[in-house]
């Protein structure tokens, strides 16, 4: 039979029964995080390496190019190694970059592809371009076929005490700023009709709800991006609740609230072109790391 397959990944659709790890619902319920090869959960904040993997899987193919912008303790590269997809990943942090580039290095890397660690402010429009031409053309690539965004989910975690932390921005309205930027300088970068993925959780402040994942989602179609599906996936083992859960309870009837139990991921399509770099936004700047 002839193969059935797609321009965004490998899949063979005649096969498709065989895919079951393949989510296709829009409820995830995970209940542990990928502990195999280099993962490990000690980093406060990371996501779980099953939603790259379900991202990768359904929206790029082996030897594709994965951005990104929040790179953190390094678990979408990690991915990016164990499947086969070039990866450029951006993080603020310089010792927590060095941190992921350890991790990352300590991952097996069969189909011999290229994981890129970069120490910069993706929301920085002047350098992030700059770094992110530079990783992609020690590959020999323009363009990247996937992005991933997993932001600081405002103030509810602080990463650093670094003023362009998006943890540290003074209000709601100066976080969506500073994330759009995030949006902006990926985007240069982004072929067209190909996906970018948001993971992010809402907030409560002042007793009162902040639907943070939905002022983002506006923050991303704003830019030439269409909505494609919307995942509610659960939390388990979220660190500041565990063991606390009676008095969660007690606080949320007290209160009258709901406790988190959930997050977004958010799959967009790119509708709109590529960008225009300028050449200074063409030049390959300084890089962290280059493993392979």
């Amino acid at each position: 039979m002839k193969r059935k397959s797609s321009t965004l990944n490998d899949l063979d659709l005649n096969e498709w029964r065989e895919y079951e790890d393949i989510l296709t619902d829009s409820l995830w319920l995970i209940p542990e995080r990928d502990r195999s090869g280099t993962h490990m959960a000690d980093y406060h904040g990371n996501f779980v390496p099953q939603i790259p993997y379900q991202a990768m899987r359904r929206y790029t193919k082996q030897g594709d190019v994965v951005l990104d912008a929040f790179l953190g303790s390094g678990t979408s590269l990690i991915e990016c190694r164990r499947l086969g997809r070039h990866g450029i990943g951006i993080e603020l942090k310089p010792e927590l970059a060095r941190q992921a580039e350890e991790r990352i290095s300590g991952q097996s890397n069969p189909y011999d592809i290229t994981t890129q660690v970069l120490i910069g402010d993706s929301s920085d429009l002047e350098a992030a371009p700059s770094l992110i031409a530079g990783a992609l053309k020690n590959i020999g690539r323009e363009s990247a076929q996937l992005a991933i965004l997993h932001p600081p989910y405002h103030s509810i975690i602080r990463f650093s005490d670094r003023e362009e932390d998006l943890s540290n921005c003074p209000s709601v309205e100066g976080f969506l700023q500073r994330f759009g930027r995030v949006v902006d300088a990926v985007d240069q970068f982004l072929e067209k009709e190909r996906y970018l993925a948001l993971v992010i959780g809402d907030m409560y402040a002042d007793s009162e709800w902040i639907p943070l994942g939905f002022y983002c989602m506006q923050e991303v179609m704003k830019r030439n991006y269409s909505l494609k599906s919307i995942v509610v996936k659960d939390m388990q083992g979220n660190r500041a609740k565990r063991n606390l859960e009676n008095i969660w309870r007690y606080r949320a009837l007290a209160g009258g609230f709901y406790i988190f139990k959930h997050e977004y991921v958010m799959f967009f399509r790119k509708v709109g072109k590529i960008c225009h770099l300028s050449p200074k936004s063409r030049q390959a700047s300084s890089i962290s790391s280059t493993t392979k």
